[in-house]
């Protein structure tokens, strides 16, 4: 699922001739359109998540609520927590830019400007994991909800898709629902799917590369070691694409498996297009390092955070986000 959304929080360098302690100014009406659109466009596509296919605008808001509204929730959670994280230390940032994309989740996510780098390492991981674990404790209410409401069916004949599969949504299932019977599978209510989305969207903002939320976190507590972390991170994005492309393309293209071939592309296209998402993010930041921070100290309490949210991305890593079933 290629258009799963990001938070990336750009930290760009000075302009020559310029000093970083310029007042920076934000025009927060950029900020509204943009938050609006944004809900345009997660209404627009949140009736899919239902099977549903409307035809009247009363009718597609009614569809599309149970989806929208959650996984906007999410949203705004992740996003006000970095604000907000950004503002208790002091730090100069702008109010979320959302992204509207009518494909998908409807949305790509949001960014928050920030002219100036985060000079604490204490303030860089508190920046950092406020956003994943603000918008985490929500899509697990969320995803609690929509479980309790999606009813366990057998396995569709003409198959289905098949949403990724993490050890927390596994086992979060389990509480839920109690054990699933061979054969069968939960048909996820809209509520579960945005929950759904929004571990993914946790997962994917914890990758430990460069300035995504999980690079501020492992600066914040490795330092320098981290750029090591994020030039392996990057290839072994390309790597696990490429392993998910012989998994869906080969029976395929050996005739074992009757489906389109550009499906079965599809299956395979998350980790390929998040190498490219990432080789354009090191573009973009000068190189796979980390902008340094003024000192090399982490209070011992942020250190266990850092490796809770380390923990949560291992809990929360799916190997194939989204896959068609036959």
């Amino acid at each position: 699922m290629s258009d799963t959304p990001v938070d990336v929080v750009p930290v760009p360098p000075a302009e020559p001739g310029t000093s970083e302690e310029a007042p920076p100014s934000f025009d927060p009406r950029i900020n509204v359109l943009c938050f609006l659109a944004t809900v345009a466009t997660v209404f627009y596509v949140a009736p899919a998540w239902g099977g549903e296919n409307p035809s009247g605008l009363i009718d597609h808001l009614r569809a599309g609520w149970p989806f929208a509204v959650p996984l906007l929730t999410i949203l705004l959670f992740h996003e006000f927590g970095h604000y907000f994280a950004a503002r208790l230390h002091g730090v100069p940032a702008s109010l979320p830019y959302f992204i509207p994309i009518p494909l998908g989740l409807g949305t790509f996510g949001a960014v928050i400007a920030m002219p100036e780098r985060v000079r604490s390492r204490n303030a860089l991981l508190d920046f950092g994991a406020a956003g994943p674990l603000a918008g985490l404790v929500v899509a697990l209410v969320v995803l609690s909800i929509g479980l309790s409401l999606s009813p366990v069916l057998p396995l569709a004949q003409g198959g289905g898709w098949q949403e990724g599969q993490s050890l927390l949504y596994l086992g979060l299932k389990y509480l839920v629902l109690g054990p699933i019977p061979e054969g069968h599978d939960v048909a996820l209510h809209p509520t579960a799917a945005a929950g759904w989305a929004g571990l993914l969207l946790t997962v994917l903002n914890l990758m430990p590369y460069g300035q995504l939320d999980g690079g501020h976190i492992a600066y914040a507590l490795l330092g320098k070691r981290h750029q090591v972390i994020g030039r392996w991170v990057r290839w072994g994005v390309l790597a696990l694409g490429l392993a998910q492309l012989v998994r869906f393309m080969a029976p395929v293209l050996l005739d074992k498996v009757q489906r389109p071939w550009h499906e079965a592309f599809l299956d395979a296209s998350t980790w390929l297009f998040w190498f490219l998402f990432l080789s354009l993010l090191r573009s973009y930041q000068g190189g796979d390092d980390h902008p340094e921070t003024d000192d090399s100290v982490l209070s011992p309490w942020r250190r266990r955070v850092a490796w809770l949210c380390a923990l949560v991305f291992v809990l929360l890593f799916m190997p194939t986000p989204m896959s068609r079933v036959n």
